[in-house]
């Protein structure tokens, strides 16, 4: 089964085909273009139900379950997308070599990134900034759905993180209203997320 989907995956991204997925966390199915493929995450520009691009998804590979390439709908969603002008102008430059290369790298080229960790916390998220990594945590500065920024960094584990998402509309809102967060102070200690 993991070979099947390794090769269906790297046929997407060759073939610039677009695919559909479940995984465990969602009730619903996942479509976009592979973009990349790393060891542990491969890199997806992420098209919306409204059948728009609306950014990009890191996720880890071992969580695609019922894997279609082409998505059974292909011809209906390309069409849609090219009367709409809707294309990724380019790839953006995210290092999948590991876990902390994807999140400095996606930090540092979109001013927000989201931190999916399903299986400790499912149906949550928290999107902000990276302040810093360990081999084993990182240490994340939030924005809350209000566009306000949190006070203290969170201390997350990596091993907690299932899926990094950057570039889409919510992150863009957000930004928009909430703006660059003020830098924290060094003596604020983390709290536990």
């Amino acid at each position: 089964m993991a070979n099947k989907r390794n090769s269906q995956l790297a046929e997407a991204l060759s073939k610039a085909i677009v695919v559909k997925f479940w995984n465990p966390y969602d009730p619903g199915s996942t479509q976009g273009y592979v973009l990349d493929i790393g060891s542990r995450f491969f890199l997806l520009g992420l098209i919306d139900g409204n059948i728009m691009f609306n950014g990009f998804q890191c996720l880890l590979i071992s969580d695609v379950k019922r894997l279609k390439v082409p998505d059974p709908y292909e011809d209906f969603i390309v069409a849609a997308l090219h009367k709409r002008g809707q294309c990724i102008a380019s790839k953006p430059n995210i290092d999948l070599s590991s876990l902390p290369a994807l999140l400095k790298s996606a930090d540092r080229l979109f001013p927000l990134i989201t931190i999916f960790r399903e299986r400790v916390k499912p149906d949550t998220c928290i999107i902000g900034n990276v302040i810093d990594l360990s081999e084993s945590h990182l240490l994340f500065h939030e924005i809350g759905p209000d566009a306000v920024w949190e006070e203290k960094p969170s201390k997350i584990r990596l091993s907690d993180i299932t899926r990094v998402d950057f570039g889409g509309g919510y992150e863009e809102a957000l930004h928009l209203v909430g703006g660059n967060p003020k830098p924290l102070k060094k003596s604020t200690r983390a709290k536990r997320s």
